[in-house]
């Protein structure tokens, strides 16, 4: 089963250029063909020659990060996107949510709806849509959340798996509160999963962890793709079928680590393979759907909150189509969403 992958805006690209590599690399060391071989039909496919092309659609609305992104993974020599599976204009958003869902999404539609279309034809069977975005931004933010909906209408049935990546608390954006409350009150309505990395917590896993001394976006996103190819690899059985497994833990089937209506069955999977991940020997992948982001959201509406209360750079907005009362009902949105998870203590 494949997964299409739709890298939007620079950091969506970035990220997803280094989960592709890690990937790559990690399937290409290992001398198990079962997994090996489920690891590329995963997120690749390949050429007449052999080659290893990504399954993913490259959209941003400034060709950049786009061009860097398709030369180093040619360089690498590994693998590489495909020729025409990329969509850039020569204008980005301006760091405005309004900008990329209003204007250059519904504009650029059908351009992008085509080449993620390529993308799932060329699956023998599709297991889901994954988008990798920043919320912070204009384009991964805004286009990023028009063309989630696009793909749940033209794929109504099919997983859609939303990557976000969470900005630093003292990002640069300053309306990077406005355009994740928009982001993310849009999201919770279409996709089937949304799985966040905060930018500071991993910064302290370069720090704290990996002991890097002068940390750059690089490292970042390097630790963003090593957690999510980490869980996205194919997860096999030792057995000569190639099944795959999904083994609970003991200790965490105890009843009162849930919540009361959720039994332990249904609360957590556990699935493992038996050989290395990155260069691991050994690792554990935990993926959770608890409060651990509850602070950050909430702070987040909230500075979002008080910007709006003064109406600050509300115009901006106001002039791609956004109204005073999608920016209210975004807020009601998020409140109900903090409110419900505060309530799982």
């Amino acid at each position: 089963m494949s997964v299409v992958t739709v890298q939007l805006g620079q950091c969506g690209n970035q990220v997803g250029h280094e989960l592709f590599d890690i990937i790559c690399s990690d399937a290409q060391e290992r001398q198990r063909r079962v997994y090996s071989t489920a690891s590329c039909e995963r997120f690749f496919h390949q050429t007449a020659h052999g080659e290893l092309v990504a399954r993913a659609v490259l959209v941003d609305m400034e060709p950049k990060v786009i061009n860097q992104s398709i030369c180093k993974a040619a360089k690498s020599g590994r693998w590489r996107y495909g020729e025409t599976s990329h969509f850039s204009q020569k204008q980005g958003s301006g760091n405005n949510w309004a900008n990329g869902y209003c204007v250059h999404g519904p504009r650029h539609r059908e351009g992008v709806e085509e080449l993620v279309r390529r993308e799932v034809e060329r699956c023998d069977k599709l297991a889901g849509l994954m988008a990798m975005m920043s919320v912070a931004g204009g384009t991964g933010s805004g286009v990023g959340t028009y063309i989630t909906r696009c793909l749940r209408d033209i794929y109504p049935k099919s997983f859609i798996l939303n990557h976000l990546t969470w900005p630093y608390g003292t990002g640069e954006v300053i309306v990077q509160n406005y355009n994740s409350v928009l982001t993310l009150a849009h999201l919770y309505q279409l996709s089937d999963a949304i799985l966040v990395h905060e930018n500071d917590t991993v910064h302290r896993i370069c720090s704290q962890l990996l002991n890097i001394k002068h940390i750059s976006f690089s490292d970042v996103n390097r630790v963003i793709a090593h957690q999510l190819g980490s869980i996205l690899q194919p997860t096999l059985t030792t057995d000569s079928h190639g099944i795959y497994s999904r083994n609970p833990l003991g200790s965490f089937e105890d009843p009162a680590l849930y919540t009361s209506w959720l039994s332990s069955e249904e609360a957590l999977n556990v699935w493992k393979s038996p050989v290395p991940f990155n260069k691991y020997e050994k690792s554990a992948t935990l993926v959770s759907n608890s409060q651990a982001l509850l602070r950050p959201l909430d702070n987040m509406v909230g500075k979002a909150w008080n910007m709006f209360a003064s109406r600050a750079y509300i115009h901006q907005y106001i002039k791609f189509g956004i109204t005073e009362e999608d920016f209210l009902d975004s807020f009601t949105s998020l409140e109900q969403v903090i409110s419900s998870y505060r309530q799982l203590c």
